[in-house]
């Protein structure tokens, strides 16, 4: 067996990494901060229900868990959306019920993935073990109080994926190997809970969303039919949670913004006050690896906010190109070095586009211009299927389109829908017979999509 390798966190990302490793014949060590999922209750309210797509389902393919994983799996084919007077309107996601995406418990994924590292013969578990430091000078990591040094293990080669928090990034940006940079969001989050006796009515198949403009409440399914909603809100001005002081000042702000939503959150200000408030903010930083030494992965290396649901469907897409490259380099210098070349332009275009929706997933889905370009989008793909596709079904539901193409091709696409939508004002998409005034166009600005590229990953 080869190796040792390190990984310092053991969260979807890192334990999926094991796994895909230990599979290889690589002997790892996993060492993890927090205590056994297996033993020790979830957190509460930092789940951020996740939303997973054909990028990371691939990866957990890759790893021969996906099986595993499936009964977690509730399929959403769309956003139901909670007008403030009361209207719904479900948006679809995709053409048919085959484009979806699924909404799953991180802790329940989490335990998932633990369990299958554990029995992966080959991977090494260690919980409890706050990594404090890396000391490339002596090739160790550390581990202990921030205090006091308890542990040290020979460093070459560790990947950290130890989150948006990430203590290995911290450490190396410390000791002037890499520069970072953190643009924090101006918005936080809170966890709400939708017991199930209070989500009747409630579609189970659709990521509910009531969009206000500057900040938005959603709910995610869960499998015991309950929903997890989180609440988007600015952390100062008006309205903001700085405002949200008291049990009077909760239950003014939900029943004049989410009125519809009130009777379904039970337990709104004991969860409210109970719950902590979460940060948001994308993390860039130069470069991923140092010196084959160490590897950053997944949100260590590139955290971005949650507004498209790809956190962990780009870090488990990390992983699967991390395998394919693990193939061509035996040495881990030109292998960092390979894999940040293959990521980072995916990476910095999914950190563009989850901000991007995070504006139209609390207000322009409200907005009529959008629903018609969407509605010609969906004819458009329908006719046009190897070339135009709509920039959200290709992040969502084609892996063999990378991030930063989707990004390309997004944009030529807005261009040409804005044109069809300005010579043909208020016209239905699907009344209009003839749309040979745009083909050409498709034709000419949108290159076929190469499918076969599906593999590379």
């Amino acid at each position: 067996m080869r190796g040792p390798i390190n990984i310092v966190g053991a969260g979807l990302a890192g334990t999926l990494l094991a796994i895909v490793l230990a599979r290889r014949g690589f002997r790892v060590e996993v060492f993890e901060r927090r205590a056994d999922p297996r033993l020790r209750a979830a957190e509460r309210g930092r789940s951020i229900n996740l939303a997973l797509a054909a990028r990371g389902l691939r990866g957990l393919e890759v790893a021969g868990v996906a099986a595993r994983v499936a009964p977690l799996l509730i399929p959403m084919r769309g956003r139901l959306v909670h007008e403030h007077g009361g209207a719904e309107r479900l948006l679809p996601y995709g053409q048919d019920d085959t484009e979806v995406i699924h909404s799953v418990s991180r802790e329940a994924l989490g335990r998932t993935l633990i369990e299958a590292a554990a029995e992966q013969r080959g991977i090494a578990l260690h919980f409890g073990q706050n990594c404090v430091g890396v000391d490339l000078a002596r090739d160790a990591l550390l581990f202990g109080t921030a205090d006091k040094v308890q542990r040290r293990v020979p460093l070459v080669p560790t990947i950290a994926t130890d989150g948006a928090g990430s203590a290995v990034r911290v450490a190396l940006a410390a000791a002037g190997a890499i520069t970072v940079r953190e643009d924090m969001l101006a918005h936080d989050y809170r966890e709400l809970t939708i017991p199930p006796q209070q989500a009747v009515g409630l579609h189970p198949n659709a990521l509910h969303i009531w969009p206000r403009g500057g900040h938005m409440l959603i709910a995610l399914p869960n499998t015991d039919g309950s929903f997890t909603a989180t609440l988007f809100l600015a952390r100062e001005g008006s309205p903001s949670f700085a405002e949200l002081t008291d049990d009077a000042a909760i239950r003014r702000f939900f029943a004049r913004e989410f009125p519809d939503a009130v009777s379904r959150l039970a337990q709104l200000v004991e969860e409210f006050t109970a719950n902590p408030q979460g940060r948001l903010g994308t993390v860039y930083c130069e470069p991923w690896h140092v010196a084959g030494k160490v590897l950053l992965l997944g949100d260590a290396a590139h955290a971005i906010v949650p507004f498209h649901g790809q956190g962990m469907n780009c870090a488990f897409e990390d992983v699967a190109v991390l395998d394919t490259l693990l193939g061509e380099h035996d040495d881990f210098g030109a292998l960092f070095s390979a894999f940040m070349r293959a990521r980072r332009p995916d990476t910095d275009a999914i950190a563009r586009m989850a901000l991007e929706n995070y504006l139209e997933m609390r207000d322009t889905v409200l907005d009529p211009a959008f629903l018609r370009r969407k509605a010609l989008g969906a004819q458009l793909e329908r006719r046009y299927p190897d070339r135009f596709i709509p920039r959200y079904s290709m992040v969502m539901f084609h892996p063999e389109i990378g991030y930063a193409e989707a990004l390309h091709r997004g944009a030529v696409q807005d261009a040409l829908l804005a044109q069809f939508d300005t010579a043909y004002p208020g016209a239905d998409p699907e009344e209009i017979a003839d749309l040979s005034a745009i083909r050409e166009l498709v034709e000419a600005r949108l290159a076929p999509v190469n499918r076969a590229r599906a593999a590379r990953a």
